[in-house]
């Protein structure tokens, strides 16, 4: 099978790669696992050199990146050299900080000594979506090589040249030869990989049904999943919210990476008394984004992935239409070349419309008219995902409990669009997934939480 990596903005045929067959796979496997057995006694300094290095490289060669980016899955330039550069800060952030976070931790016990110790594993497989092509990777392979495990790396398969040039920067930072590999592989292939001896655990970002597929194959073989899937973000709107920072909040929130994010913003859920204010402003701002060519500096949302999503996406706001929802600005696909899908809003979204029950994964924002505090948290939670959520309100003290206390995800921002940061955990929870990434959490997924006890 030939992996064919396609420019979305033109429907150019880049380059195509041909499968690796599974010989050449477990032969990678077999390196890969070399490559663990002497990287696992390296020390937390040499480990964070090699990482800085990373860092170093990811910097320097930021426009590179962004520009591949914008070839394979059509994020604009300056959007791609920003996630570029948030891969150094996650790289430096572990350099900075796994020793620390893996330090053996002592427990007073009746014992002469008695403590817990986090210990590698071995190789860590990571299949890897295509929305953020290299932050999702070095999300996932600085704290696994950082803790001293190996890792290789199954990546979507419209992104092939951005899987190699991470394995490159790896090998050009100088960490061992095959201690991070790209397997160039399709999606029948990851359960062999998961059933080899040497793949000790998997990390998945991407869809539902990628999930119970790998979850499915890998407690078939009980090995650790840490699972990252979709999302339909609720965003409260409440009655003394500023409305101006509404629009914008929102509007950054639903446009990220042209709406193609799990945590997104999606569900805009907004308490009556502001409704008709709020959608005029965030109509406003969603009309004024510029569209166009990823490759210009200018461009803030280029097309999205690939044709097939965006038929998708069509569906999803054609039904939702169908069912009694209006459009009030976009829901057409343009004519010409590329796989551009317009802002677009959707107001009266109820419950049992796509709109509303599934994730919208482009810039289709979904309006939820509710009368008062109480009811916009019923329908924040109403909802089969856990992955994000914000809260828009001038009472911060109110904006913090409804956060921290009432609504059902992993993440909840108040006044802010919900983004991820190295130095705070992320996942979610229902069918959004399970298992944390990033700070201290993310890196003792992958880990044997060991317990010694000296008597």
């Amino acid at each position: 099978m030939a992996i064919e990596s396609i420019n979305p903005a033109t429907g150019e045929r880049l380059k195509t790669y041909e499968e690796m067959p599974r010989g050449e796979v477990e032969h990678i496997l077999d390196k890969t696992h070399e490559a663990f057995l002497a990287w696992r006694w390296k020390s937390f300094e040499e480990r964070g050199q090699r990482m800085r290095a990373a860092a170093q490289v990811l910097r320097n060669k930021a426009e590179t990146y962004a520009r591949l980016m914008a070839q394979e899955m059509g994020k604009p330039v300056r959007d791609g050299i920003a996630e570029a550069q948030k891969c150094a800060v996650g790289c430096e952030f572990y350099a900075d900080n796994a020793e620390r976070f893996l330090a053996r931790e002592p427990v007073k016990t009746e014992a002469r000594e008695s403590f817990v110790t986090f210990n590698p594993i071995g190789v860590v497989l990571g299949v890897m979506p295509w929305n953020f092509p290299f932050w999702q990777v070095f999300r996932f392979g600085a704290p696994t090589l950082m803790a001293g495990n190996a890792a290789v790396l199954k990546h979507a398969s419209n992104v092939p040249g951005c899987a190699l040039a991470i394995e490159e920067i790896f090998r050009t930072a100088g960490f061992p030869e095959n201690l991070f590999r790209t397997l160039m592989i399709g999606s029948r292939q990851v359960d062999p990989v998961i059933e080899h001896p040497f793949v000790r655990a998997v990390s998945l970002t991407g869809s539902g049904p990628a999930g119970r597929a790998v979850a499915s194959k890998a407690g078939q073989m009980l090995k650790k999943t840490v699972l990252e899937l979709g999302g339909s973000d609720p965003y409260l709107v409440l009655e003394d919210a500023d409305l101006d920072l509404a629009a914008t909040v929102c509007t950054k929130g639903r446009l990220v990476n042209s709406g193609q994010s799990c945590i997104a913003a999606k569900r805009f859920i907004v308490v009556e008394a502001v409704r008709n204010e709020f959608e005029k402003r965030f109509i406003e701002k969603m009309k004024a984004t510029k569209v166009g060519d990823p490759m210009s500096m200018e461009t803030e949302m280029g097309p999205l992935a690939r044709h097939d999503l965006r038929e998708t996406l069509h569906r999803q706001v054609e039904e939702s239409v169908r069912r009694g929802a209006r459009c009030v600005l976009g829901g057409k696909i343009p004519e010409g070349p590329g796989a551009y899908y317009p802002p677009s809003v959707l107001t009266d979204v109820r419950r049992g419309m796509p709109a509303f029950d599934e994730e919208l994964f482009g810039p289709v924002a979904a309006i939820v008219s509710v009368k008062n505090e109480a009811a916009a948290i019923e329908m924040a939670n109403d909802s089969v995902f856990g992955l994000g959520g914000g809260v828009i309100t001038r009472d911060l003290a109110r904006g913090k409990r409804i956060a921290a206390e009432l609504i059902e995800s992993g993440i909840v921002f108040v006044n802010e669009p919900v983004r991820s940061d190295p130095r705070l955990p992320f996942g979610g929870v229902k069918e959004s997934g399970y298992g944390r990434e990033l700070s201290s959490y993310g890196i003792k997924e992958f880990v044997n939480i060991k317990t010694v006890y000296v008597a």
